[in-house]
């Protein structure tokens, strides 16, 4: 359920039209809606009542806007990051340093150091090499880092191959075959409490088994290392539940996931580490966008946005779906591709997409946008950031400013020697 409704013909985001939104602040713009994030927060957080020791990191990198994280912190989330960049996005939103979950394959020398400085809950180590290097910048700090060693359990998502990392050829964590080994020889190294195991499969999961077979896996690895003399006190079970975004798409919701996860780790005896994102912030989120003119075709005409591919990137990298309609239905339909403004073919939304009858200057959404979303986005044709608001109730208010392409070309330098 999300709080984009329409009432006397018109798309409303809560009680504040779109339309004023439009006029206020420009398209195209995205617009985030402050009580379907706490609506979700709270699911996520009630379908997992069954779990009686929890911290609920959200995935920074689904929607690193202040104003977001600093709704879901404000419900008591700390933060999955994978960047020195989203930690102190998180810090800076009130989220506690001992909720943060550093994760990513490629730590840099500096931003274990900044993390390590900052005292953060817990590293999620992705390789030996990189458990030894901070291993070393702890000891040297004389602190101890807390940390768990990422498992690739070698589980297939299911999902889309650019977002399946749970598999043996992907990136991602340490080989299971490996990990007693890995394990044992990091867990003795002066800097590191190495105290548990961490996994992630992959984003946008339409089924619950992928996860029960890779939960399953890493409820025996943790009765193995215990059985070799090591003490496990927490499991990151990571994120990747799907949302819907067709009408039709028939997901597993979280009340049936946190039934699954209850019943998988109910002896492991330990803390559970969650780290959900585009299921708590996907639907609370659309990209409004005016149409620039309607353009006949061979087959289906083209209505031409001024949303592109540097603005909503998921359909250009993904082949990715979003539903798109109309804030203002004229209650009749048309069967039209829907591109945007960027000389790339890529820069198409959807081919021959029934939708309501459009013409230029009306406005339309993508819909199930509040995640991986603006903060994809790019300046490229020299475009310039999109606008994000977010709206509480009859009030909004932009939450990250339009940056133009004159701001960006500020930013560049000419050499003297090219004057």
């Amino acid at each position: 359920m999300d709080h984009f409704t329409y009432r006397d013909g018109v798309m409303h985001a809560e009680n504040v039209p779109l339309p004023r939104i439009a006029e206020d602040v420009g398209t195209p713009v995205y617009v985030y809606s402050r009580a379907t994030l706490e609506r979700h927060a709270r699911v996520f957080r009630e379908a997992l009542d069954g779990v009686p020791d929890k911290l609920i990191a959200f995935a920074v990198k689904a929607n690193p806007n202040l104003s977001v994280l600093k709704v879901l912190s404000r419900e008591g989330y700390g933060a999955d990051v994978v960047s020195v960049g989203e930690m102190r996005r998180a810090l800076a939103a009130g989220m506690p340093p001992e909720k943060i979950v550093f994760s990513g394959v490629g730590k840099t020398r500096a931003e274990l150091l900044a993390a390590l400085e900052a005292n953060i809950g817990q590293f999620n180590i992705e390789s030996e090499e990189e458990g030894l290097e901070l291993a070393e910048l702890a000891a040297n700090l004389g602190r101890e880092a807390q940390c768990a060693l990422r498992i690739n359990p070698d589980v297939d998502a299911g999902t889309h191959d650019k977002i399946s990392t749970g598999k043996a050829d992907n990136k991602f964590g340490v080989p299971i075959s490996q990990a007693g080994q890995i394990f044992g020889k990091l867990a003795v190294q002066e800097g590191v409490r190495l105290r548990g195991v961490a996994v992630h499969i992959g984003s946008q999961l339409g089924e619950l088994d992928p996860l029960e077979r890779a939960f399953t896996k890493l409820g025996e690895l943790v009765t193995s290392l215990r059985g070799a003399g090591h003490t496990i006190t927490h499991v990151d079970l990571g994120g990747g539940l799907g949302v819907p975004y067709r009408a039709d798409d028939e997901l597993p919701s979280p009340a049936e996931y946190g039934t699954m996860v209850a019943r998988v780790t109910r002896d492991w005896g330990v803390r559970l580490i969650f780290e959900p994102g585009r299921v708590i912030a996907g639907n609370a989120g659309v990209l409004l966008t005016r149409v620039v003119r309607v353009k006949r075709g061979i087959k289906d005409p083209f209505v031409i946005v001024d949303a592109a591919m540097n603005d909503l990137a998921r359909p250009a990298l993904y082949g990715a779906y979003h539903d798109f309609v109309a804030v203002q239905p004229k209650g009749s339909d048309m069967t039209a591709n829907i591109v945007g403004p960027i000389c790339e073919t890529g820069d198409t939304f959807a081919m021959g997409r029934l939708t309501d009858k459009l013409e230029s200057g009306d406005l339309a959404v993508f819909r199930t946008a509040g995640a991986y979303g603006a903060t994809m986005a790019s300046s490229y044709n020299s475009r310039g950031f999109v606008a994000e608001v977010l709206v509480d109730g009859d009030k909004f208010a932009v939450v990250a400013d339009r940056i133009d392409a004159g701001a960006i070309m500020d930013a560049e330098r000419v050499p003297e020697w090219l004057e």
